[in-house]
C-alpha cells in the first residue's frame, strides 16, 4: 500500500467549487472548526462525519470512514517498530 490520502484531502475534491466551509459545515451540521480540521488534515473522520457526508454526497455508508482506515493503518505502519510474536496455539 502507498501513502494513502488524509480523508480531508479527498472531501475536498468532492466538494462544489463555489461551497464555502462556512456553507458545507451548516449543510453538515457540524461547526465550521471541525470541518475544517478535517479538511485541513487535523482531525479523522468519525463514524457520525462519515453519514453526514455520506447523505451530502451520495456516497455509500462507510465510504469515508474507509478511506480514514487506510491512512490510520498506513501511518502506524510507518511507527511500528516493535516485533510482537504470535500467541502460542491452543494444544
Amino acid at each position: 500500500m502507498h501513502n494513502p490520502a488524509h480523508p480531508g484531502e479527498v472531501l475536498k475534491e468532492y466538494l462544489p467549487e463555489n461551497l464555502s466551509i462556512t456553507d458545507a459545515a451548516s449543510h453538515l451540521g457540524v461547526t465550521r472548526a471541525a470541518l475544517s480540521r478535517v479538511l485541513n488534515s487535523r482531525a479523522g473522520i468519525s463514524a457520525e462525519m462519515d453519514l453526514r457526508l455520506s447523505d451530502a454526497l451520495g456516497t455509500s455508508p462507510g465510504f469515508w470512514a474507509r478511506i480514514q482506515v487506510q491512512y490510520d493503518i498506513w501511518q502506524a505502519k510507518q511507527h511500528h517498530h516493535t516485533h510482537i510474536e504470535r500467541f502460542p496455539q491452543a494444544a
